[in-house]
């Protein structure tokens, strides 16, 4: 990745202020018979593994749901396959404590910052490269990432990281960090370029390295920097650096597309998730009416364009949160927010108005108006609520929004016994559930998410004319069916390391 001086030139041209549409209300009309329409309404300001994420921390200017975390490798490796994990778990914990999920990268050499490499590598010989760049001034090391002893610490590293965290439901992401400044996979300007040194880690440790996350991390979704084709055909996202700056096609052929068109991986978002951070020149300009100053020949300065490019989920804007947008730029930063990633809006409702059977057919049609999939299998869940907001009956179903692609929808039918539920009126709810014990829940885009009980969209009412004998948590068959293909990469991170089950469905 080229990296530029991290500092706003005063007296540049001011570019074009962003401009992201807020999403159009949809009709209330169903068109299918028997079926109530549900009311469209903006995509919620925050919904997990989506948005604009600060580095990890409390904050209140802004809303997220997830947090980024670096780690240098000396934190928890402490000697050949021998691991302390205290101080990950601690974050993780501090993380999952705000209900937020946690993105997180693993260093060797991050600029300005003492070294990442486990103490007992140094000890043994292993040969680094002092610099100057980049503000480090010799306080960390760029080390030879083909020396054998390394090339093993990460074998044995990547396996423990993931044989203890995957599936985590604390961790959103993990990215295939450690190589290069940053871990961004890259040594610029000791690239061997214009005479300079190649410092970067050679082909076959890149494979070795990227081989060993996928080997270790079957459920939750990784991600690497740069799009190649070393790692096209691999189950990997991508994470783009330099968001909105470095983004879109262009002439120059290493922008972030221009690679992922040379790796021929633009259909990749598909299924597994492009995030990445807003260059942090742009963060507290791009939303303004003025814009920001261009800062390179070839940049892109246009966020919607770059969104649309890449499909990209979530991105670190931690202007958002640290410093804070002002009144008149806040809404076009929220509404960038808000573009990333799935979009779910519940278009038609399947609630039988009076019933006084022992079990009742339900369902509900469901749109992604999002750029993206979502990537993870979690369940839909019902829950019958009274006039209290109480839950009086709630069934887990084997419905899956990461069935529905972005632009597609997907209808789910499915019988649930009201075993148990007493005669009277209630309304029937819907949530996608986080498995992070208090994390937030999906929410959909439409007028009746919240009404009935907070978390939760309110799919109709129905009155029980007799209660029914019996108790228990009822099951029968769920069942979907919609003119949407998933995208067929979905995992669900979850205590236990269990992700939920998807076919061979779950009853309700």
């Amino acid at each position: 990745m080229k990296k530029t001086i991290r500092n706003m030139v005063a007296g540049m041209a001011l570019a074009a202020a962003i401009t992201v549409p807020a999403i159009a209300a949809a009709p209330a009309t169903a068109t299918t018979a028997g079926w109530t329409p549900l009311a469209s309404a903006p995509e919620p300001q925050v919904n997990p593994l989506k948005g604009f994420i600060p580095f990890q921390g409390s904050y209140s200017k802004f809303p997220y749901s997830m947090e980024w975390s670096y780690f240098p490798l000396n934190a928890v490796m402490t000697g050949p396959n021998t691991f302390d994990w205290t101080a990950m778990d601690a974050a993780l914990d501090d993380i999952a404590s705000r209900g937020h999920q946690t993105a997180l990268r693993f260093y060797l050499d991050y600029p300005t910052k003492p070294s990442g490499i486990p103490q007992y590598l140094l000890d043994g010989g292993l040969a680094t490269h002092s610099y100057d760049d980049y503000g480090n001034n010799g306080v960390s090391v760029s080390p030879n990432y083909d020396d054998p002893a390394l090339r093993t610490a990460l074998d044995q590293f990547i396996a423990a990281l993931g044989h203890r965290y995957d599936g985590d439901a604390r961790i959103g992401y993990v990215q295939a960090g450690l190589v290069g400044f940053w871990g961004e996979w890259h040594t610029y300007p000791y690239n061997g370029d214009g005479g300079q040194p190649n410092w970067m880690a050679s082909d076959a440790t890149q494979q070795q390295i990227l081989t060993d996350f996928v080997n270790g991390f079957h459920t939750t979704q990784l991600m690497v920097r740069n799009p190649n084709t070393m790692n096209a055909s691999m189950p990997i996202g991508y994470h783009d650096d330099s968001f909105a700056l470095e983004t879109k096609t262009s002439s120059l052929g290493w922008h972030f597309m221009d690679n992922m068109v040379a790796a021929g991986a633009t259909d990749k978002w598909k299924s597994y998730p492009i995030g990445g951070e807003l260059r942090p020149e742009l963060q507290s300009c791009i939303f303004s009416a003025a814009g920001c100053p261009v800062l390179e020949d070839g940049g892109d300065n246009d966020f919607a364009g770059s969104v649309a490019q890449t499909h990209a989920s979530w991105l670190i804007d931690h202007y958002a949160f640290e410093t804070g947008y002002s009144a008149a730029d806040k809404p076009a930063a929220l509404l960038g927010a808000q573009s990333l990633g799935y979009s779910f809006r519940a278009t038609e409702a399947l609630v039988p108005a009076t019933t006084s059977a022992t079990t009742v057919t339900v369902g509900m049609k469901v749109s992604n108006v999002g750029v993206a999939p979502f990537y993870y299998d979690w369940p839909i869940k019902l829950a019958y609520v009274n006039s209290s907001g109480a839950v009086v009956k709630s069934v887990t179903t084997s419905w899956h929004v990461s069935d529905i692609a972005s632009g597609s929808s997907k209808q789910f039918t499915g019988s649930v016994s009201l075993s148990g539920v007493a005669a009277g009126s209630y309304k029937l709810v819907a949530q996608v559930v986080n498995p992070l014990a208090g994390g937030i829940p999906v929410r959909f885009a439409n007028a009746t998410q919240d009404t009935a009980k907070d978390g939760w969209l309110t799919l109709g009412s129905t009155t029980v004319t007799a209660a029914s004998h019996g108790a228990g948590h009822g099951h029968g068959a769920g069942h979907g069916a919609g003119n949407g293909a998933g995208h067929g990469a979905g995992h669900a991170p979850g205590h236990g390391h269990a992700p939920c089950p998807r076919n061979g469905a779950r009853a309700f």
